[in-house]
């Protein structure tokens, strides 16, 4: 079983701190899965926090709140009813921490990434899985292909052996991005989720401005 998150993640990171808490360990999904509702409903009051911090303009300031209410509800969902193992809801929660995260840092431009046509909360049969992603920089900004944490181009947790294929992978900025990646999932089980995390950079004159990454879950249906 993964730990639960204590430490908020910053924003800009995508990434926090686990500690081992015995007391929060259970053999009971259903306990759990209250356990880990309650406490993404708990850590959303850090990131509404950052955003006061912040001191956005209004209307930035409604859609980066927006973003983490409608994680909480999400999240909750799929821990209540896609989740079927104690696994599974450690990787629908942490997927719900990525996107709180990454709601509380803003898009300051524009990316989107797809599964079927749909971003965010998704489905899939099991094989390899199509990823779309699309990007477009600021001001004429080109984007690129980025990197999750050093030299980690992606972060993925799941409940089968999935992993996102890194060969062949595009290096070059792009005016408008609009790129397939490869999800291997062919051992994947009906029930089983996937979460992973895609970051694309803006660039100017071959220097990163600004980077940002985007949280997907995927059923496996």
């Amino acid at each position: 079983m993964i730990e639960l998150w204590s430490v908020m993640a910053m924003p800009m990171d995508y990434d926090g701190l686990r500690t081992d808490d015995a007391s929060l360990r259970t053999d009971n999904v259903n306990d759990y899965k209250i356990t880990c509702m309650d406490f993404i409903k708990d850590i959303s009051k850090d990131y509404h926090a950052w955003v006061d911090y912040y001191q956005l303009p209004e209307d930035e300031d409604k859609t980066r709140r927006a973003g983490i209410e409608s994680t909480i509800t999400r999240t909750n969902e799929w821990i209540a009813k896609v989740a079927q193992t104690i696994q599974a809801v450690d990787v629908v929660m942490n997927d719900g921490i990525q996107k709180m995260a990454e709601s509380t840092a803003g898009k300051p431009f524009q990316i989107g990434v797809f599964v079927n046509g749909t971003s965010s909360y998704t489905k899939a049969n099991s094989g390899i899985i199509d990823v779309n992603v699309k990007a477009a920089g600021r001001k004429g900004r080109k984007t690129k292909l980025g990197y999750h944490f050093k030299n980690d181009r992606f972060r993925i947790e799941s409940t089968c052996d999935a992993h996102l294929d890194e060969s062949n992978l595009p290096e070059g900025e792009f005016d408008l991005m609009d790129i397939h990646l490869k999800l291997h999932a062919e051992n994947a089980k009906q029930r089983d989720v996937i979460s992973f995390t895609v970051t694309v950079s803006e660039m100017e004159n071959n220097v990163e401005l600004d980077r940002r990454g985007l949280t997907t879950v995927v059923h496996i249906v």
